[in-house]
């Protein structure tokens, strides 16, 4: 028996990322919004690196939004398709009210 983990670690991003992916938000059509979320994350994640000394919230940012822009094309392929997705019951429906 071994005493590998049974995942591969995921890499941390290329010390560049974060800047390239600004490049990329700025890029999309949902700028107006997306960079000003973007900042705050990112912000958010340095005062959380400052205060830890690690960069592992700065890495969860760059790969969250890299997910985010990965995944846009497709949201917005579904949207655009005109699929009927009203047929599913709220999450407030059977969660009840959050507190």
């Amino acid at each position: 028996m071994s005493a590998q983990p049974e995942y591969a670690p995921t890499p941390p991003p290329a010390p560049g990322a974060a800047a390239q992916l600004l490049a990329r938000i700025r890029a999309d059509r949902r700028a107006d919004a997306w960079v000003p979320a973007f900042e705050r994350d990112w912000g958010k994640a340095l005062e959380d690196s400052r205060a830890s000394y690690s960069l592992t919230p700065l890495h969860d940012v760059v790969r969250t939004w890299q997910i985010r822009l990965d995944t846009a094309p497709a949201v917005d392929a579904f949207i655009d398709s005109g699929m009927d997705d009203s047929g599913f019951v709220a999450l407030e429906d059977v969660l009840g009210p959050r507190p």
